[in-house]
């Protein structure tokens, strides 16, 4: 039963957030409305402070300190199964890195040559089979479609060349003669050919150790010689080598940990999806020990789930990425190419929107907004994940400067991690790891953390705080990041969404170790949930369904919580974000309404909601979590964990000059930047700043100001009080 708390005096908390109108519409790809445009191509260098720009002019990022020379910018590497994973799962995140102008290589592990036929299902009945011919027109698509998104010509040519690999064989690397930082390889190893039946010469079975080598798929065309195999540690070895030769700052890849069907047990993903991830995994890992290497940030991206899931594009966004699914498809037959196999995958032209996968883009992991915290002296600490560590930032009290990243011992952790600031005024942060080591019956993925050893101390060892998974092979290791509420006694509270899609839980005890984990509940979960706790001390829990939102609430300060109730909401695009809510009472609620990227949100208290739904129409539109300041403190996050804060006061914040006392509201905008507006009091239209660089993750707002982790692996920093 919802409980409506009453109204206490606001104490300090971590931001404010206040509802106002959004009033910069977007029309024909530009922006109308209130909007200043930074347009500089490149990200800033080295852990960039953003400065004060005179009203109305684009603000630009310097550096806080000179980059040293060897500073990279960023750079970027793909890694996916087949031909078309990047275009169906990853765009738009790759047209807006062609359009950066940074080095952007995309990888295919395998040819997918499938049956051979190159037609569609309705001429495909006593076609010939041919898998070289097939795997030649999959990249006949792709490399059309690659150029058209960089050059607008689908015909621009491109350089073919094989180069060794680290693994002993061959592959192709293609550049693109007109833009010569767009890269494609491929490592023409056969696919699996069934999306979950028994192949062992797959991925698959290479990984179990099924089969001691896996053969080659060549095209046709391919300047590759001869055929090869390779053995699962030259796989691994192969990939390693190829981070080594292009040096990413950044590497997006597919989804190891999809989960299972609970009727069939059978993976909601293509086997080669989950194994083509695995496997970079492992390479990944690899690299991290290589020295010299620019650090280097990890996205995953959901495949084939995301066909039961709200759509996050909006109309425009959705059908710039299906016309380049067209032009991969080779939707209008004519052959430009060249080449007898065809200029395309017909198997596509029939469906080339996917099962709405033109229409959606969704992050596995990595879309917390609780990654930056500030202690008890006013300085302020930032979180990531580079190299597969911890890797932290901090701005000392009365800097403009931030120094980092320094990053803690301890490998295998996952992109997206939350931090809490507890009562005594440490921080600790929560994230999850993949264990690799001992085979592949040894893979899991579990819940770590980590605290201070004092206020401003020393971060301790990582701790583990397991799996409610009973093994991988039940339901692959799919557990979501966690979510965490500290009460005031400064006991937490962890859930995270296990592979049932329900959410589950373990709760400190007052001796500091803790409880069993269980099953708080709810059906057909979806994304990472959020929590928040209010000025009371009271936790909240919220998690998204297809259809809604689910609550969960403590009926008491540093109670259990409990659930899950239904909050009314219409469906969201599943990223979340919670905060206390900017009267001291509850918590409010951010998330977007699909299929437009307009931000809605709606205040709780209890577990049930006591404000209408806010849209605010039009704005930047875009994917991804709302960030947002709360009631009342400087630094902090959206996706707030904290209990009692120790930051500034309400009024002490609105003396400290931000922008128009209320901090940032910060979001990714459709064109992959970075969007901030200043939260004024009293209605003020918000003006949209986008900034110059592209970003990971999510943003983190407060009402000192907003940070971001650029492709370029660094901290970009905009405050409010410019």
């Amino acid at each position: 039963m919802p409980v409506r708390l009453p109204r206490r005096p606001a104490v300090p908390s971590r931001r404010r957030v206040v509802s106002t109108a959004v009033t910069a519409v977007l029309v024909g790809g530009t922006f109308a409305g209130l909007l200043s445009v930074t347009t500089a191509p490149q990200a800033p260098a080295a852990t960039p402070v953003r400065k004060p720009a005179p009203s109305g002019t684009p603000s630009k990022a310097p550096a806080a300190e000179p980059p040293s020379a060897d500073a990279p910018g960023a750079s970027v590497v793909q890694i996916v199964a087949h031909p078309d994973d990047d275009l169906f799962f990853m765009n738009p995140d790759i047209s807006q890195s062609i359009r950066s102008g940074d080095p952007l290589t995309s990888v295919y592990l395998t040819s997918g040559e499938s049956d051979g036929v190159n037609a569609r299902p309705r001429d495909a009945a006593g076609a010939e089979p041919d898998k070289a011919g097939y795997a030649e027109a999959r990249q006949n698509g792709i490399r059309a479609a690659y150029a058209e998104m960089a050059t607008g010509s689908r015909t621009s040519p491109w350089d073919r060349v094989a180069i060794p690999t680290a693994g002993g064989a061959t592959a192709e690397m293609d550049t693109l003669r007109a833009k010569p930082q767009v890269k494609l390889v491929w490592l023409q190893i056969r696919e699996a050919g069934s999306t979950t039946g028994d192949r062992p010469e797959s991925l698959n079975g290479l990984w179990h150790g099924r089969i001691s080598a896996l053969a080659s798929q060549r095209a046709a065309g391919t300047p590759v010689a001869a055929d090869f195999t390779y053995t699962k540690d030259q796989v691994v070895a192969t990939v390693a080598g190829l981070l080594e030769r292009f040096r990413p700052t950044f590497v997006r890849m597919q989804d190891p940990t999809p989960g299972t069907y609970p009727d069939t047990g059978h993976v909601r993903d293509h086997q080669d999806h989950l194994y083509g991830a695995r496997f970079t995994q492992a390479a990944l890992a690899r690299y991290a020990a290589v020295p010299g290497h620019p650090h280097v940030g990890v996205q995953n991206y959901l495949g084939y789930p995301t066909s039961v899931l709200p759509h996050t594009l909006d109309p425009e966004t959705a059908d710039a990425k299906l016309k380049t699914l067209k032009t991969y498809a080779w939707l209008d037959g004519v052959n430009d190419c060249g080449t007898a196999a065809g200029c395309g995958d017909l198997k596509v032209a029939a469906r080339p929107a996917g099962r709405g996968w033109t229409q959606t883009v969704r992050y596995a992991r990595g879309t917390s907004t609780s990654w930056v915290q500030r202690d008890r002296d006013g300085g302020l600490h930032a979180f990531s994940v580079l190299d597969g560590r911890l890797a932290t930032w901090r701005q000392a009290p009365g800097s403009t400067a931030w120094r980092g990243p320094v990053l803690l011992p301890g490998g295998g952790l996952d992109s997206g991690v939350t931090s809490a600031l507890l009562p005594d005024g440490r921080i600790a942060v929560f994230g999850t790891r993949t264990t690799l080591d001992g085979g592949p019956s040894a893979y899991r993925r579990e819940v770590v953390s980590t605290e201070q050893s004092a206020t401003d101390g020393s971060f301790g060892p990582w701790r583990s705080l397991g799996t409610p998974e009973r093994d991988d092979a039940g339901g692959t290791s799919d557990i979501s990041a966690p979510a965490v509420t500290v009460g005031l006694d400064g006991r937490a509270t962890l859930v995270l969404r296990d592979s049932a899609h329900r959410l589950a839980a373990r709760e400190q005890r007052a001796d500091g170790g803790w409880g069993p984990w269980r099953t708080l509940g709810g059906a057909d979960v979806y994304g990472d949930p959020v929590a928040a706790t209010d000025a009371t001390g009271r936790g909240y829990v919220f998690a998204s369904t297809p259809d809604t939102v689910l609550a969960w609430a403590a009926q008491r300060p540093g109670g259990p919580l409990t659930g899950p109730e239904p909050t009314g909401l219409p469906p969201t695009t599943l990223a979340l974000s919670a905060s206390p809510a900017p009267g001291g009472e509850g918590v409010r609620l951010w998330f977007r309404k699909p299929a437009s990227g307009d931000l809605r949100n709606a205040d709780f208290s209890g577990s049930g909601l006591v404000s209408p739904m806010r849209e605010l129409a039009g704005g930047v539109a875009g994917f991804g979590p709302v960030s947002g300041p709360a009631g009342g403190s400087g630094g902090g996050s959206a996706g707030g964990s904290t209990g009692a804060s120790t930051g500034r006061s309400a009024d002490s914040a609105s003396a400290g000059g931000s922008a128009g006392g209320e901090g940032l509201l910060a979001v990714r905008s459709r064109t992959g930047v970075l969007a901030t507006a200043p939260l004024g009091r009293g209605g003020t239209r918000p003006v949209w700043t986008l900034e110059s660089f592209l970003f990971s993750g999510a943003p983190d707002a407060g009402t000192d100001g907003v940070a971001a982790i650029g492709l370029d692996g660094r901290l970009h920093w905009t405050p409010a009080h410019r």
